[in-house]
């Protein structure tokens, strides 16, 4: 497949976690990332970690899925003993997660739950495409403990979508959202791309406005993204579609946030804008804030206590090993706390919260570096004790505003 895992150190055969990363267990919100690898079709842009059914293996079905993601939630449990916190959040990603029945879904999740407990206020969330759900699929999910969905609309131009490869109506994106209120979700988000090849500005526009015209609570919106090793990649080097335009790009993100801003959805990480605090994905927050979570299914990534460790890529070396009572973890790194501090300003510089100032404060000659970021319109103005936070045209610079601090 397209994307890489790192290289890392090697994984020990059982799973086991440094007792250095267990004692920080429960100093900070703990999730669980479960990943689905399963799509009808590969879409020309994406480098995540997907299956179509042609590209599985022996051995390895969407039917059986379950009861192996099951066997990795077991080791979890073993690897993070009696000591393990209470999961705060879910995020059930992919590939296309509804391609699985609801029921599939609603046991993984009932797995969590009776491993390790879900806080009383959990937030549960699925992705799904707008054609691999129905009224009554919303409905078990709903049931299940599922809280919040995210729906990839992508766009609402026929021509976008099919640049992209999306095969669902856009039209079917309202009739959606409104059966996942009609279900009970409480929260629903959309996800956007901008910068498709042949996306004009109106296109966008008219993707904006129907994404609004959905009511929902959250919206997510990236910038295309020419992976290496994706079709998407080979067409831009054959010269068939041209590569996305940094200006172009630019002025998406300006036209978006506009758009969101004024309909009442405020920016609280660069590309995630919502209608207020509850409705924040808390789980992609605990990414961007260094938290812990165990990552189930094939590909997936866990960090706890600084020790990082991902899966074997493929469904059926996933399966085989868990068959055979070994941890699917292919490799992890331990970081050390200069590597933590990086990683932490690189992502929490992203938040609307901003950069905290004792993070500043760990950082050589980053305090220096704040008028000039103020002077160049990059970052607020700072009062003594206080976070640096992007302004818009920092956002748009965000890398650079990183650069400045961790030459």
């Amino acid at each position: 497949m397209p994307s890489a895992l790192p290289e890392g150190d090697p994984a020990p055969a059982d799973g086991a976690l440094p007792s250095s990363a267990l004692a920080e267990l429960g100093a900070r919100p703990f999730g669980v990332y479960l990943h689905v690898p399963f799509c009808r079709v590969r879409c020309g842009y994406c480098d995540f970690n997907t299956y179509t059914a042609d590209e599985l293996g022996l051995g390895v079905s969407r039917a059986s899925y379950a009861d192996q993601v099951m066997a990795e939630i077991d080791l979890a449990r073993r690897v993070l003993g009696s000591e393990a916190p209470t999961v705060a959040t879910v995020f059930v990603g992919g590939g296309t997660p509804t391609l699985l029945p609801p029921d599939h879904l609603a046991r993984m999740l009932g797995g969590v739950r009776e491993a390790f407990g879900l806080s009383a206020d959990a937030e549960v969330t699925t992705e799904a495409n707008p054609d691999s759900v129905d009224d009554a699929s919303l409905a078990r999910l709903r049931e299940a403990g599922f809280t919040r969905i995210s729906f990839g609309m992508q766009s609402a131009v026929p021509h976008v979508l099919a640049t992209l490869d999306r095969t669902h109506d856009p039209e079917r994106v309202p009739r959606v959202v409104e059966a996942a209120r009609a279900a009970g979700f409480e929260q629903v988000s959309l996800d956007l791309i901008y910068g498709t090849p042949g996306e004009s500005g109106a296109d966008w526009a008219a993707t904006i406005a129907a994404a609004l015209a959905c009511g929902p609570d959250h919206v997510s919106a990236y910038a295309l993204i020419v992976e290496d090793g994706t079709a998407l990649a080979r067409q831009v080097r054959r010269g068939e579609v041209p590569a996305p335009d940094d200006d172009d790009l630019a002025d998406k993100y300006l036209q978006v946030d506009e758009a969101l801003t004024a309909a009442g959805l405020d920016w609280y990480e660069v590309s995630n804008w919502a209608v207020d605090d509850a409705a924040r994905c808390r789980h992609n927050i605990g990414y961007w804030t260094g938290g812990d979570w165990w990552g189930l299914g094939p590909g997936a990534h866990g960090h706890v206590g600084g020790v990082r460790w991902w899966n074997v890529k493929h469904p059926v070396a996933y399966a085989d090993r868990l068959a055979g009572g070994t941890s699917p973890a292919l490799a992890r790194e331990v970081l050390d706390d200069e590597t933590r501090l990086v990683e932490r300003v690189l992502l929490e510089s992203r938040l609307r919260t901003g950069l905290p100032a004792e993070l500043l404060d760990r950082l050589p000659g980053a305090e220096a570096q704040v008028p000039r970021l103020v002077d160049d319109g990059l970052v607020e103005p700072t009062t003594p004790g206080g976070p640096l936070v992007l302004t818009l045209r920092g956002r748009l610079l965000a890398d650079a505003v990183v650069r400045a601090l961790v030459p």
